[in-house]
Order: structure tokens, then sequence, then C-alpha cells
């Protein structure tokens, strides 16, 4: 592994190329603590506070890098991204014209890309605008109850487009590092956010569980959240990484004086096919009337508080009200059917049926065409109840934790567990893909 390292920094391409990495992160690292002008950059800060079930706003303040929290310029980060990434993606589903265009080899993808840019905006401004209007006069802006209507307008506007060329700076720069970097720029700018908290979080752990506690005590703090936070990241690695190989062997042809074909190959199904995007859909559906919620001042004795707290994982799994685990029930529910949604919209098996029958490859024991197809349906249906569930599992584990021992959520567990794994092995990936062509060991061989 240390040679591997030395090795990296022995080319001059891949010492550019992180280096690079390295002062996009300084940069954003800036950004993230650089404030809004005219914002009171303490006021989600004190709101967090006064507020004893915010897990819908430290998800997005995990998601952001601690930036929604300051009010810096970077208070949006990439979610008005990642969201519009997803909304295209689900409309190639639904609109023909898109499907097309993601068929259409290199050119269909910098299209559907220029569209998720417009998308990624549209979104930064409205949802700044929300944030604007919805806490201005509650202190967000300073000076902004006794201002007159046009400094009101001004200082909204400021802050709306302070927010929106942030979160366009940040979506450039995650681009640049895809270009001129190693690995996905965007899946590295949320990787840098969510590990900026992890600090934090430790000070946390430490504070909960071990500060004050006799000698005897801590060792057993210290071994017990040793091992559970290995168990979790030994789990989410194995489930990231485990497939599925379907044996196929392709018929030998002759073309000309030459044969064809003949080779056996394997079709790897990924255990987790839809990957994060259960999470992140089922949380992003659960958080959102929350926040709307709490923007609208909605009064959490009403029968309509009651409904947002069932829906605030910060209200799940506590013994003194155990009513609003029923949230948790529905969290689960909506995993399992993500889980399912996003893999039917993202593989098609009568689609790969159909290419393996005109290649000349076949399934042993199964006929082409579509018993193929339902072959591959078939396998599919259990292989995704399995990545669900351990999604699952990886996802509740530190909300239980959160609810039955009262400890803030750590940001490097659940859904941000999965995605730092997740984009940790796509860039060694990407890393061992360049050390190998250029005849050096990589990372990931055995």
């Amino acid at each position: 592994m240390l040679q591997t390292i030395r090795n990296v920094f022995t080319v001059k391409d891949l010492r550019k190329r992180l280096l690079f990495i390295f002062l996009m992160l300084v940069v954003i690292r800036f950004g993230s603590n650089l404030p809004i002008p005219g914002v009171n950059p303490a006021y989600f800060r004190e709101l967090f506070s006064k507020m004893s079930n915010n897990d819908a706003f430290s998800w997005f303040n995990t998601m952001t890098g601690g930036s929604f929290e300051q009010l810096s310029i970077f208070a949006l980060s990439i979610t008005p991204y990642i969201t519009s990434s997803i909304i295209i993606q689900l409309l190639t589903v639904a609109i023909p014209s898109l499907e097309e265009l993601q068929k259409d080899g290199e050119e269909g993808r910098k299209k559907l890309t220029e569209y998720t840019r417009y998308v990624t905006i549209g979104l930064s401004l409205l949802e700044s605008t929300a944030m604007a209007v919805g806490f201005g006069g509650s202190g967000l802006l300073i000076g902004f109850v006794s201002a007159s209507l046009a400094r009101k307008v001004a200082g909204v506007a400021l802050c709306v487009i302070a927010m929106t060329a942030g979160s366009a700076l940040l979506m450039w720069i995650g681009e640049q590092i895809t270009d001129k970097g190693i690995g996905n720029g965007i899946s590295l700018v949320l990787l840098f956010n969510i590990l900026s908290s992890v600090p934090q979080d430790f000070i946390t752990l430490y504070e909960r569980f071990i500060q004050g506690k006799n000698t005897a005590t801590k060792v057993v703090a210290v071994i017990l959240i040793a091992a559970v936070l290995l168990a979790m990241v030994a789990f989410a690695v194995v489930l990231q990484d485990a497939e599925r190989r379907i044996p196929v062997q392709y018929s030998r042809r002759i073309q000309g004086r030459a044969t064809a074909g003949g080779q056996q190959s394997m079709i790897p199904l990924k255990v987790n096919t839809a990957n994060v995007m259960p999470v992140i859909f089922a949380s992003s559906l659960m958080t959102m009337p929350v926040i709307l919620g709490q923007i609208l001042k909605v009064d959490y004795g009403t029968p309509l508080g009651k409904v947002l707290m069932t829906l605030n994982s910060g209200s799940w799994c506590k013994p003194e009200a155990p009513i609003y685990s029923i949230g948790l029930v529905i969290y689960i529910l909506l995993l399992y059917f993500f889980a399912y949604f996003y893999t039917s919209i993202s593989f098609n098996p009568l689609e790969v049926a159909n290419n393996m029958k005109k290649q000349g490859g076949t399934i042993p024991a199964v006929r082409p065409g579509k018993p193929t197809s339902d072959y591959l349906e078939n396998i599919l249906t259990y292989i995704i109840f399995i990545g669900a569930t351990g999604l699952t599992i990886v996802a509740i584990i530190p909300i239980f934790a959160s609810g039955m021992l009262n400890v803030s959520r750590i940001s490097f567990s659940g859904t941000s567990l999965i995605i730092i794994v997740g984009v940790v092995l796509e860039t060694l990936k990407a890393i061992d893909s360049q050390m190998v062509v250029r005849n050096y060991k990589g990372f990931l061989d055995s």
C-alpha cells in the first residue's frame, strides 16, 4: 500500500491531478467559511440549538459541509445539482426525446449535462429565495424587519444571488475535478463536505460517552465505539462491492476468414443495484415537509405539527414517544420502494436480453430472448431485496442509536457512510486504472 502511494507521487501527471484536487479542496473550504453579506451567520446555529429534533436540517447541513449552518456562499452546496441530476435521470424514462439523447453517445450526454446545469440554477434560485423570504423576517437578514421595501428586496436579492452563484461555482469545480483530477468531481465534493464534519463528530462522541467517566468506562466506550464504526464500514464495503455474476456463453461464428466469438463472459449484477439513491430519495421525501414546516413556523402542538414530528427522523426510536416511530416504518418502506423503482429505470432486463441475442450470447440452460429477460428479472427481484435490506440496516443503526442513547447523529454513519464508502472505492478504482496504464501495481490488486 505504501509502495503504491509512493508510485502515485512519482508519476508527474498523477501528481498534478492530485495537487489540483487539493487546491480545489482549499477553495471549497474557504468558500464554506465565507459568510454572505447582510446575513446573520449565527442564525441557523441558534435555530438548531433551540430545536430538539433538528435531524432534517442536520442531514442537509452535513451534505453542505457545515456551510448551511454558517450561512456561507456555499450554503446550498451541490445539493441542487444532485437533485437536478436525479430529476433529469427520471425524466429520461418519461420523455422519449431525453431517452434518445441518453442513448446518443457523447453528444447526447453533453446535452443532458447542459439541461442538468439549467435545472441546477433554477433549483438554486428557488431554494435560496425560499430561505431568504421564509427566514428573512425572523433574523436571517440583518435589519430586515425595520428596513424599507427597497432595502428588503435588495437584501433578499443579494442573498439569493450569493447562494445561487456559490452553488453554480461548486458545480463548475466538480466538473473541473472530473476533467483535470481523478474520479467523479461531484462525488468528491460531496465526500469533502461530509468528511469536514468528522472532527466535530468525534468531539461529540467524546463528550457524550467518554468525558467525565472513570478509566474502565472510558476504555469500554472507546472499544465499543471503534468496534461499531469498523463493523459498519466493513458492512458498507461488502454491500457496495457484492455482486451476482451471471455466466454468458457467446457462440462461435465465421466472419470472412476469421473466427469470432466462442468466449465466455459475465454479467455482473451488483447486490446494491441502486447504490445510495434509495436513501437519498427517501430522506429527501421525508425531510422536505419538515423543512417547509419550519419555514412556515408550524406549531408542533397542532395535528399538522404531530404529522411533521412523525416524519422527522429526530423523533424516531425515542422511548418517551414511541408513536413517532411510525415514521421509521414509513421510511423503511420508502427505501424498499425506491430500491426497486430506481433499479427498474436504470437496468432493463429485456434490453440486455435482446443485446445478448443479437451478439449470439446465451445464459447456460436459458433460452435467448424473453426467457432470458424473465430469468434476469427474477434474479433482480431477490438481489434488490437483499441490497435494500443492507441499505436499511446501515441507515437505521444511527437512527436507533440517536433515539435510544440520546446522542446527536454523526455525519459518517448511515447515508453518509454509504456515500463515503462508495466514493472512496470509486476513486481508488480510478487511481488503479491510471496506475495500470503506467504498469504500476494498483490499490485494488490482490
